[in-house]
């Protein structure tokens, strides 16, 4: 069973649904980045050189910057810009509380349509871009709910941080002083993008961001922590030195590259929040590390795992865990011809008896637009350091990528929107208590014949969808995939969670199928509520109107 409605939950809505406002760019200026994966990726995204086959894209989150410095973000741009949401009666909100006065379009914090209430979880008044949120609920106080985003108040994007101790009625924010972390050139980063957050069993929080040099080759993954009791308010080390809450250093060092031909991107981190769980507060990372090889074609980007014992003081060397698979046949760039390297999108969850999970894309598989979402494991009783204790990948669903390409992005695209759009990276996971797996994902295997190609000419109806597949025994195999969306407009970018006991699993995503949106290209979040999800033969459809973008 399937219920849908227009998502209200504030938290998502503000971080998501503000993103397309419109910013002042900073002036372009010559870049030519030292690092070798960025420059191919830069010349990729501007049109002057091509992709090598089965390339796997560097986030939009690390292009931005990329872009902007070498004066083609206007030519490459994803954004559909909004106006700030009015209320129902015309006002505003003033950033107090109360909803009154027409005010400017900068620090409204309360958004209203009708019955709806939306609250704004970033704080920032300068209308500046913020995207690729990242939620997460505390388990030993569940109003204790931080968000991250990158935030671009500041210039280049920085990884911001909000918290709230309300249930998401009320937020402060923060921009950790993340960059001050020196780089194995002596500089210092020039942007951070991917923010990720976490929670321990004990209520511990930490963060996580990716720093890079434009010009020069360097790059890294860290971390830093907010103790139990002070809430996501502030991150301190996570070392345990003397007056630890006062330190902004050292913080924790997942990987610091400075090879021109190896670049990080897209990471996760995420703790055993479960007492039950032998390795309770570990904290476990994963992300994707493009590399030129020079064997096969040439260049991979496989999943890497790191892992923290010690609350994110130290890191385990990472290590591959994306493996080789007769399910991966063409376009290694490894000796091992079957090797899962091509590869983007991953996303670490943990099992209440500590097996540690991760599901992403991959495109080892003949065929344009065909890939492919897999899954590894580690179980409870082994050393996830370790390459050899990692099992799969197993194949969860084939995934169809034949989106039209916008050429003012040169990416795919669901007309008449410009968003950045990639199924194959936005993929979730997610596992009960009682062990049973699901993923959620989109793709277009439902898309309309108009609205393929290059665009334009491609036009709407563009039917992107949203589906569910469960495991029940470990990953090994999983279900038919079911379709959680009507059919006829476009749904994509979902995110998912399954309640403890297994009983609902929740699904947001954006959603154009509510009024004109399909046609005019404005969009809405949903939140769907899946019930009986492991014997999927019942759906029941209910929507209502919420916020706007």
């Amino acid at each position: 069973m399937v219920h849908l409605r227009k998502l209200s939950l504030p938290l998502l809505i503000a971080a998501a649904g503000f993103a397309g406002a419109q910013q002042a760019q900073p002036e372009s200026q010559t870049v030519h980045p030292g690092n070798k994966i960025l420059a191919h990726a830069l010349e990729v995204e501007t049109g002057r050189a091509a992709a090598r086959p089965h390339e796997q894209h560097v986030s939009s989150g690390v292009m931005y910057p990329l872009l902007t410095a070498a004066g083609a973000l206007g030519k490459h741009n994803q954004t559909s810009f909004a106006p700030a949401m009015p209320m129902s009666n015309g006002s505003r909100s003033n950033g107090s509380g109360s909803e009154q006065g027409s005010g400017t379009q900068g620090c409204s914090n309360v958004f209203s349509q009708g019955n709806r209430r939306n609250v704004r979880v970033n704080q920032d008044c300068s209308l500046r871009r913020q995207a690729e949120e990242v939620v997460v609920v505390n388990p030993v106080n569940p109003d204790n709910i931080l968000a991250g985003q990158n935030d671009s108040r500041i210039g280049f994007n920085h990884c911001g941080y909000d918290f709230s101790n309300d249930g998401g009625k009320t937020w402060g924010d923060l921009l950790p002083p993340l960059w001050q972390f020196v780089l194995k050139d002596g500089h210092l980063g020039d942007f951070c993008s991917d923010p990720t957050v976490t929670f321990d069993a004990v209520g511990n929080a930490y963060i996580g961001g990716l720093l890079i040099d434009l010009n020069f080759p360097p790059n890294a993954l860290i971390v830093m922590k907010s103790n139990a009791g002070i809430d996501g308010a502030f991150y301190h080390s996570p070392a345990a030195v003397p007056f630890q809450t006062y330190r902004d250093t050292p913080v924790g060092v997942i990987t610091n590259d400075d090879d021109p031909n190896v670049a990080d991107d897209k990471p996760l981190i995420v703790a055993d929040s479960h007492l039950s769980s032998l390795k309770k507060n570990n904290v476990y990372a994963t992300y994707t590390r493009f590399a030129n090889t020079g064997v096969g074609v040439g260049g991979n980007s496989p999943i890497n795992f790191s892992q923290s014992v010690d609350g994110g003081a130290t890191w385990s060397t990472p290590v591959e865990i994306s493996g080789a698979s007769s399910h991966c046949t063409v376009g290694s760039g490894e000796a091992n011809p079957n090797a899962c390297d091509q590869d983007q999108g991953s996303d670490p969850f943990v099992g209440a008896d500590g097996t540690v999970y991760v599901t992403f894309g991959n495109g080892n598989k003949p065929g344009i637009g065909s890939n492919q979402i897999l899954m590894v494991s580690c179980p409870p009783s082994a050393d996830c350091s370790s390459a050899a204790s990692w099992q799969g990948p197993f194949k969860v669903q084939d995934i169809t990528d034949t989106q039209p390409v916008c050429p003012s992005i040169g990416r795919q695209c669901l007309p008449p929107n410009t968003y950045r759009l990639d199924d194959f990276v936005e993929i979730s996971g997610s596992v009960d208590n009682a062990g049973r797996l699901y993923v959620v994902f989109a793709d277009f295997r439902n898309g309309k014949a108009n609205c393929t190609g290059t665009a334009p000419p491609a036009v709407p109806p563009c039917d992107d969808d949203v589906f569910y597949t469960f495991s029940t025994d470990h990953g090994a195999t999983w279900s038919t995939a079911t379709q959680i969306t009507p059919a006829g407009s476009a749904q994509w970018q979902p995110w998912s969670v399954v309640s403890p006991d297994g009983s609902k699993l929740f699904a947001a995503y954006y959603d154009r199928s509510y009024g004109d949106c399909e046609f005019t290209g404005c969009n809405d979040i949903t939140l769907a509520e899946i019930q009986d999800q492991a014997s999927p033969h019942h759906h029941q459809l209910h929507a209502q109107p919420h916020c706007r973008q």
